[in-house]
């Protein structure tokens, strides 16, 4: 039986997890939930519904796991607690400092129901974030070190566009490379969050906007860029489509440690990741907890979890004995 996946908002987000759904064939999608005219949304999926989001409710019934592709600046806060009333859902919250909060009100509405949640899915928090705990389980003596980018930051960027008097814009995250190297070559460093990476604006504004108050507004807006030097250049729409138009990044996650007896000997460990589709990748790592969320249902489980909270076999199509036979 397939999994019947719905997917909220058909953004960036949204039409990655279309495509994710079509390379999974243990899943379908049933249906796309939309702010806009459903009418005006066109989809790829021919067997897929395209309703308004105040439809959503009547579906109640119809779909395993409702994915909630929302910015987490404004959306998500309110949407997953919401819809974990009626589905299981996961998100892609990415508010690093509001995590336990966010946790906390979803945990609260999936018990209610007995429904599922998983939050913060993606690469980062996500993948990332299983890296950083593996590491430090492996390598109880040592130092941590992320470095995002270069790349766009969809919810960075959604957060700039959420601004009075900005029409569009783009985010680059940019890691600082003197820093990147001196982690590499066993220095284990100090790092300041503002060491470690520079941030990038490009940004076009709505007509009569004043720069100088976006300009400000931007550099100084909490958890996103007032802990970090921050450039902003005021762009034209059409230099913004041509130029900025892709959605890349990627990034390290690294940890330097000591093993031995008298701490002698050293080691690094590094993941990377280089992503043509910041979207398209987080869209890929949603849909396979996507099924971790309906295996989880299945068996009678409730409330909230995070990607630490599931075994990786729950992410896979394959069965424990073609897992051990084919991976392990």
């Amino acid at each position: 039986m397939s999994i019947r996946i719905g997917i909220l908002g058909y953004g960036n987000l949204g039409r990655g997890v279309e495509c994710a759904i079509r390379q999974n064939p243990d899943m379908e999608l049933a249906a796309v939930f939309t702010r806009r005219n459903p009418a005006d949304v066109h989809i790829l999926t021919e067997t897929a519904a395209v309703c308004s989001v105040e439809e959503a409710p009547d579906w109640k019934d119809k779909i395993d796991v409702l994915i909630l592709c929302g910015g987490s600046a404004t959306d998500l806060p309110k949407q997953t607690p919401e819809y974990a009333k009626l589905f299981n859902v996961i998100d892609s919250f990415d508010t690093h400092a509001r995590i336990p909060e966010h946790f906390a009100a979803v945990d609260a509405e999936a018990r209610k129901s007995g429904k599922i949640g998983i939050i913060s899915v993606g690469w980062d928090p996500g993948m990332f974030s299983l890296n950083r705990m593996y590491a430090n389980a492996i390598l109880p003596e040592g130092k941590d070190y992320t470095f995002w980018g270069k790349g766009v930051s969809q919810g960075h960027s959604d957060a700039i566009r959420r601004i009075e008097g900005v029409k569009d814009g783009k985010q680059y995250t940019i890691p600082v490379e003197s820093a990147l190297e001196a982690v590499r070559a066993g220095e284990n460093p100090d790092l300041t969050t503002r060491e470690k990476h520079t941030r990038e604006c490009f940004v076009v504004l709505e007509e009569g906007a004043d720069p100088a108050k976006v300009e400000r507004e931007i550099k100084t807006m909490p958890n996103y860029f007032a802990d970090y030097d921050t450039e902003v250049h005021f762009i034209s729409e059409e230099e913004l489509k041509k130029n900025h138009s892709g959605i890349p990044h990627g990034g390290f996650v690294l940890r330097s440690g000591v093993t031995g007896w008298e701490k002698e000997n050293s080691h690094l460990i590094e993941y990377r990741l280089k992503l043509d589709s910041n979207p398209e990748f987080t869209s890929s790592v949603i849909v396979a907890y996507a099924r971790a969320a309906c295996r989880l249902a299945c068996e009678g489980q409730t409330g909230c979890r995070t990607v630490f909270d599931i075994a990786p076999a729950y992410l896979s199509p394959k069965s424990g004995e073609e897992l051990r036979a084919s991976m392990l």
